[in-house]
């Protein structure tokens, strides 16, 4: 990611921020045709936003969309919701309401607006500093997906964050753990720790001053607050010249990496603007299934994966119990180096003193392939003929030339280029795809404001080129 730069950007007034730029592909051509998307939402059902790149827009639908825009805003501001907080929490205990139905904390003037609506009483003050058991999760997969995290996750994170020597967290999309931070830190600890949290989901503007909390679209780095809420994320970063900082994320399953990884990106370079010399690179755990590791790998080189299995409170199959999985496929990937961060022992991991990481217990070392291979917590099995190791179910099929499932139907999926045909490559590194620069695997990510168009991304020239202005 290091040999794109992102130029000028324009803000659009779309509720998610900026839009992204995408390819609607077919088999066979070698570039299909552009469009512009909401960033937030992968389902038109969800935002109906929607432009072909090369589409002239009419007045009338223009401002057509701009009503739909402010129809979109949050009802109140950040200030607003805070100067409401304030009159909230000194009310008695019997006059402190929240309505389940609008997800608003009631003060007396509202009752009569919302007197049909499922009322929450005697709201307290632990009530108040844990507000994602007292919001409604966002659980639409194709949005805002949001999963929280369990308490045995918070726990390791909150211990092996401190064990590093961090004293602030920027939570990007990890509301559990930001008030797990503000809630377990010790009162006593020297210094004690501090957070940010960085969410799309405005709700949490009710609970969080802006020294805590800010509006924030991690899809295209974009902050609701404006300047303003951007210097104060600055500010946190590069407190203490830099030192003692690390970034915890936790994105929606179903978004695209790249527009991600440019966004992390982003805030690295808000860190490093001047932090301290000895400081090298920004700590980041980003936790994502461990399916996606090739694809963070390409956007992030120097980053690991980790052994350990995040579970969440609220996903059905990813958590600890009868109703999950055996094993959560979710894992963090981080810069920080595998051999300080200790998996805990009462949970079966172990220290593999080859490759000087902590590693769960069924992931056994081979000595073919001179690394713990592992990817899902099962003992996986060498295929000599595949030349790796593959999961213990998979069995190697003469007619594939590959290992797959037991009983698998030989042929039936398609393998090669979705885009040229060709069976020899993937199409994310086909020749003939013009619109990507396969050796770096990025993404070209732009905005849209009225009918211009300028990129976010763009590829670095030999002979530096002056920026366009805004």
């Amino acid at each position: 990611m290091s040999d794109w730069e992102a130029v000028t950007i324009i803000s659009l007034d779309l509720p998610s921020g900026p839009a992204l730029l995408f390819v609607k592909a077919s088999q066979g051509k070698e570039q299909g045709r552009r469009f512009y998307a909401c960033s937030a939402c992968r389902d038109r059902k969800d935002c109906r936003f929607f432009q072909w790149a090369d589409e002239k827009i009419s007045q009338a639908r223009l401002l057509a969309r701009e009503e739909y825009n402010r129809s979109c805003q949050p009802p109140m501001t950040h200030q607003q919701y805070m100067t409401r907080f304030q009159e909230f929490i000194a009310l008695p205990l019997a006059k402190r309401k929240f309505c389940r139905d609008c997800q608003q904390l009631l003060l007396e003037g509202d009752w009569q607006e919302h007197s049909g609506h499922r009322v929450l009483g005697d709201v307290a003050i632990s009530h108040l500093k844990t507000p994602s058991q007292l919001l409604r999760p966002l659980e639409n997969k194709r949005s805002n997906a949001q999963y929280l995290f369990s308490d045995r996750s918070c726990t390791f994170l909150l211990d092996t964050i401190t064990s590093l020597g961090n004293t602030r967290v920027l939570c990007v999309g990890t509301p559990r753990l930001h008030e797990w931070i503000i809630s377990k830190s010790p009162e006593n600890s020297k210094p004690k720790v501090k957070s940010l949290l960085l969410d799309i989901d405005f709700r949490y503007s009710q609970f969080y001053g802006k020294d805590e909390f800010c509006h924030y679209n991690m899809f295209n780095h974009h902050f609701f607050g404006g300047e303003a809420s951007q210097e104060i994320c600055q500010k946190f970063l590069q407190e203490d010249d830099g030192r003692g900082v690390i970034m915890v994320t936790d994105p929606p399953f179903g978004g695209l990496v790249e527009p991600l990884a440019f966004s992390f990106n982003k805030i690295r370079d808000m860190w490093k603007t001047t932090s301290a010399k000895g400081e090298h690179q920004l700590p980041i755990f980003w936790i994502f299934p461990y399916f996606f590791e090739t694809r963070i790998l390409q956007c992030f080189t120097e980053f690991s994966m980790l052994d350990y299995q995040v579970d969440y409170d609220n996903h059905t199959l990813f958590k600890h119990g009868k109703t999950g999985r055996k094993q959560s496929p979710v894992r963090i990937f981080t810069n920080v180096s595998p051999e300080s961060i200790v998996l805990p022992a009462s949970e079966g991991y172990r220290f593999c003193s080859i490759c000087k990481r902590y590693v769960s217990s069924g992931n056994r070392h081979c000595e073919i392939c001179t690394s713990c291979t592992s990817k899902d917590g099962r003992a996986w099995k060498h295929c000599h003929l595949c030349n790796r190791c593959v999961k213990p179910s998979w069995t190697h099929c003469s007619s594939c030339g590959r290992c797959a499932l037991e009983g698998h139907s030989c042929g039936s999926k398609v393998e090669g280029c979705f885009l040229c045909g060709d069976r020899d490559h993937k199409r994310s590194s086909c020749p003939r795809d013009k619109t990507q620069n396969h050796s770096k695997r990025s993404l070209k990510i732009s905005v849209k404001k009225s009918s211009r168009i300028p990129a976010v991304w763009k590829k670095k020239n030999k002979q530096k080129k002056k920026k366009p202005s805004s």
